[in-house]
């Protein structure tokens, strides 16, 4: 996509894709990293893409971000939610929709290799 069809997009779309992209490393990592039982891999995947895990992983990239990233990040952490999930907090789950917008926004212009070095530092 380019830089004007990304900025047109809402940034609960870009946490919408960010989600899926997110859960995609998240199922690769467990894979790779010798989780094998299909009730394990669930069980694991589950607690690493859940609101408050998502939290903490965004405090570990925010520093890492670039401006444009940060920008993201910040439209995404200020978006206006209806609900939030059980076991989460409304900052937790705030954080967690930054996070998923900035991996959306990344997967969307195509720089899968720099999501993917985020989500390596997490």
């Amino acid at each position: 996509m380019t830089a004007a069809e990304l900025n047109s997009l809402s940034v609960l779309a870009l946490a919408h894709v960010g989600d899926a992209v997110y859960e995609l490393f998240v199922r690769t990592y467990l894979a790779r990293h010798g989780q094998h039982k299909v009730v394990d891999l669930h069980r694991a995947t589950v607690n690493m893409v859940k609101a408050p895990a998502q939290a903490r992983a965004a405090s570990v990239i925010l520093p890492l971000l670039t401006e444009e990233e940060h920008a993201v990040y910040k439209r995404g952490r200020n978006s206006h939610v209806n609900s939030v999930p059980r076991g989460a907090s409304k900052a937790e789950y705030h954080a967690a929709t930054a996070l998923e917008a900035v991996f959306g926004y990344l997967h969307l212009a195509g720089r899968d290799e720099r999501a993917q070095e985020l989500f390596d530092a997490v």
